[in-house]
């Protein structure tokens, strides 16, 4: 594997250069003397720059930014069709800048550039066009019942939103959110994962070069127990949106909560994916794999328990172990990669930790199960094993890494009590021939999405979120504008409508 300093400058770049541009640009103080924090390429372990941590001065900093941005009035009383104009250059930018974007993005997180370039940044460009779709069409309400009033319903902004963004796909989650929070008005300080900030930058200069003013979106950078604990702690923000894992989404809920500032959040998962005796078995291998392994299994939409009818068992077992073993795991700038490294080296280790675990609990390994020595970087195996019961941490714990579970199963109602037997609730997927069980699932699955014979295929015009401790709220414009806004009645007599007198003196 060739250096990713041999990427960066093969493509023109200069990365130090791209990180800190942005925030220079947009008011945040460079102070030579802040803690520093490492980015590292996932592919190698290179270190590929430093960039500042954010402290809660920083923070404040930012959010007073926003606040002065968002107070102007030059973005939340700009009229609609100059909104839907500015986030469609600013779609259209992020296409024309896709390489750009992808090869940050890639240097940071280490997903695979042919997927990046397919999929997450063009998924990001759309997030912008679907919401200057909505707010061209989104109206407010009027009531006449009342007799000699009238009243009308508007939505009005809430004012600077916090944004939580991880680091498994950075471009496409920060650009719903910011999207979602700054169609309607609003302004918002943004926090990357400290391991995958450099796209996220790129894209916030790529916003203002479109035309959002400046301070609408401002990012800050650092750990979570610094940077984010300010920023969610801030009696100056009003909304928070929050993806990521649970126990640090519990640590900004009692944040919020002291200062009574509204929530959402998206949470992690241990989907089910079951495979039925009438299912298209070629095509439940295709979608299982995907399913498990993308991004290394660094989804939160990842159907890592395995769940098949013992009929068929065999016969998908064998086809899926084949084709795991044959999966392609290395450069994430090969053109044939399929697998590349996990985030980091903790995580690495955290994920081998769980396989280990997982056998001295009784699963069997059927592949995969190690680290893999390339070039030094993070990467381990694609990995099955087999469980007899539901109740190992391998089914009750979220890996996010590249580890499945295979269970066997023998009615329906076992395995979506199976699949049902989780703290989690976010996505599920079926493969079946039968209506019928494609409409059980739908009645009885505990899951915010269901995807029946497909892999994610996401309308962005419907809501996404998940059930139990998979996340409290949606994702979807319909519920951003209902999180992000706030409503407002406005009661208008009509005519003299009579006034009842009071304090009049006797004649």
């Amino acid at each position: 594997m060739s250096s990713v300093l041999e990427h960066i400058s093969g493509g023109g770049m200069a990365i130090p250069e791209v990180a800190t541009s942005y925030l220079n640009g947009n008011s945040q103080r460079i102070d030579p003397a802040a803690d520093q924090i490492a980015v590292h390429f996932p592919g190698t372990a290179e270190a590929v720059c430093q960039l500042q941590q954010d402290d809660p001065n920083s923070v404040e900093h930012a959010i007073t930014t926003a606040r002065a941005a968002f107070n102007s009035g030059h973005w939340s009383l700009m009229a609609v069709p100059e909104k839907q104009a500015i986030f469609r250059r600013a779609a259209g930018l992020i296409r024309e800048r896709a390489a750009e974007l992808a090869l940050l993005e890639c240097v940071c997180a280490g997903l695979p550039y042919a997927h990046l370039m397919s999929r997450q940044i063009p998924r990001a460009a759309d997030n912008f066009e679907c919401f200057a779709d909505y707010i061209g069409v989104i109206a407010g309400e009027s009531f006449d019942q009342l007799p000699g009033y009238q009243t009308t319903v508007t939505r009005h902004p809430a004012g600077v939103a916090a944004l939580f963004v991880p680091r498994n796909a950075p471009l496409a989650l920060a650009s719903m959110h910011i999207a979602s929070s700054v169609a309607f008005g609003n302004t918002c300080v943004l926090k990357p994962s400290e391991l995958t900030p450099l796209s996220i930058l790129r894209l916030a200069s790529l916003l203002e070069e479109a035309g959002l003013p400046p301070g609408t979106v401002n990012v800050v950078n650092g750990r979570g127990e610094v940077t984010g604990a300010a920023l969610a702690a801030s009696a100056n923000i009003d909304r928070i949106a929050f993806t990521g894992r649970g126990s640090t989404a519990q640590t900004v809920m009692a944040a919020a909560a002291k200062n009574l500032t509204g929530f959402n959040l998206q949470l992690g998962s241990k989907s089910a994916n079951i495979i039925f005796d009438d299912a298209d078995l070629d095509r439940a291998v295709d979608g299982a794999l995907v399913n498990a392994f993308s991004n290394s299994g660094q989804i939160c939409v990842a159907g890592s328990r395995i769940l098949v009818q013992r009929s068929v068992a065999e016969r998908f077992i064998r086809q899926f172990i084949e084709r795991t073993n044959a999966l392609k795991v290395g450069d994430p700038f090969g053109a044939d990669t399929e697998i590349g490294p996990v985030s980091d080296r903790a995580h690495c280790e955290r994920i081998l930790a769980a396989i280990t675990r997982a056998q001295a609990e009784g699963a069997a390994l059927l592949c995969g199960g190690e680290g893999m020595d390339i070039a030094g970087g993070y990467f381990i195996a694609p990995t099955v094993l087999q469980v007899e019961s539901n109740a190992l941490a391998l089914c009750q714990e979220e890996i996010f890494g590249p580890v499945a579970s295979i269970q066997i199963f023998d009615e329906d109602d076992e395995a979506i009590a199976i699949a049902n037997d989780s703290r989690f609730g976010l996505v599920g997927y079926g493969w079946t021939g039968s209506i019928g069980r494609a409409q059980l699932l739908q009645r009885r699955l505990d899951a915010g999405s269901l995807w029946i014979n497909t892999t994610v295929a996401r309308d962005l015009r419907a809501p996404f979120g998940g059930f139990k401790q998979s996340g409290i709220g949606r994702d979807g414009p319909r519920h951003a504008a209902q999180f992000f806004t706030e409503e407002k009645s406005t009661i208008v007599a009509i005519g003299d409508t009579p006034i009842r007198k009071m304090g009049l003196l006797e004649h």
